[in-house]
C-alpha cells in the first residue's frame, strides 16, 4: 500500500535588499513577488523607495522553475518562483511562514537587535503569502499592503483583523484599472467579506494593469498610514 509521507529538511533561501540595514532605518519593507518572478527582478520596482531612510527585503520563493515549457533548461531560459502550488499545499504554506520568520529575525539582527516600523507588500501571489504570514507568522506588521491580488478565501479573516501579533495592521488593497487578473467584482466581493468581519481597508486604483506602478509606490511611502 502507497504511503505518504513528509520530511522537514533544511534548504538555502535566497533574499535580496535595498538599502543599508547599518543605517538605523526607519521602515523595512517586506516586499513579496508574484507568480513566476524573482526578487532581484521585482526588487528594480522598489528603487523609487530607496532613499536612506528605508530598507527593502525582497524573498525569493523557494520553487524556481523555467517560465518556458519548450525550451526547458537551455541557457536563455528565463526562470520564475512560485510561493506554492495546489500540491502538498499546506506543506508549502508552512515552510514558507517558517522561512519568511527566519529571515525577519535574520533580518532583525542586522537592523540592531528590534524591527522598525514593518511594512509588507504582497503583488499578485504574492499577495495570499503576505496574508497568511502576517496572520500566523510572529512579525507584528505595522502596515499590510495587498497589490494586484486577492486574500485567499480559506483565511480565517477573523485572523487578519487580528493577527498573532495581537495588533491589528492597517491594511491598503492597491488595484490598477485595468487589471485582468483582479476584477472589479472580486474586489467588491471582497470588500463585501471584509466588512462583514469589521476590517476596515483602503482601496487604491491606478491607471495600469497587473503590475506596480512607480507614482502609486511613492504616494504610498510618503503619506504612511494617512494614505487614502
Amino acid at each position: 500500500m502507497m504511503r505518504e509521507h513528509h520530511l522537514p529538511i533544511g534548504r538555502t533561501a535566497r533574499f535580496y535588499t535595498l538599502g543599508d540595514a547599518q543605517r538605523a532605518p526607519s521602515e523595512v519593507w517586506f516586499v513579496l513577488h508574484g507568480y513566476g518572478q524573482l526578487a532581484s527582478r521585482f526588487l528594480r520596482h522598489f528603487e523609487v523607495l530607496n532613499d536612506g531612510r528605508r530598507l527593502i527585503v525582497a524573498p525569493e520563493a523557494l520553487s524556481r522553475f523555467y517560465l518556458d515549457t519548450v525550451t526547458g533548461s537551455h541557457p536563455h531560459s528565463a526562470v520564475g518562483a512560485s510561493w506554492m502550488t495546489r500540491e502538498d499545499r499546506l506543506s508549502e504554506i508552512d515552510d514558507y511562514i517558517e522561512y519568511l520568520d527566519a529571515l525577519a529575525d535574520q533580518i532583525r539582527r542586522d537592523v540592531g537587535g528590534k524591527l522598525p516600523r514593518v511594512v509588507t507588500l504582497g503583488f499578485s501571489q504574492g499577495v495570499a503569502t503576505a496574508c497568511r504570514w502576517v496572520t500566523t507568522g510572529q512579525v507584528v506588521t505595522d502596515r499590510l499592503i495587498l497589490w494586484g491580488g486577492l486574500i485567499p478565501h480559506d483565511l480565517d479573516l477573523a485572523a487578519l483583523a487580528a493577527p498573532a501579533g495581537e495588533r491589528a495592521a492597517e491594511i491598503v488593497i492597491v488595484v490598477g484599472a485595468e487589471d485582468g487578473l483582479v476584477t472589479s467584482a472580486a474586489v467588491a466581493e471582497q470588500g463585501e467579506r471584509m466588512a462583514r468581519e469589521s476590517i476596515v481597508a483602503r482601496t487604491i486604483t491606478f491607471a495600469g494593469g497587473h503590475r506596480l506602478d512607480d507614482e502609486t509606490l511613492a504616494a504610498l511611502a510618503a503619506s504612511g498610514a494617512a494614505v487614502s
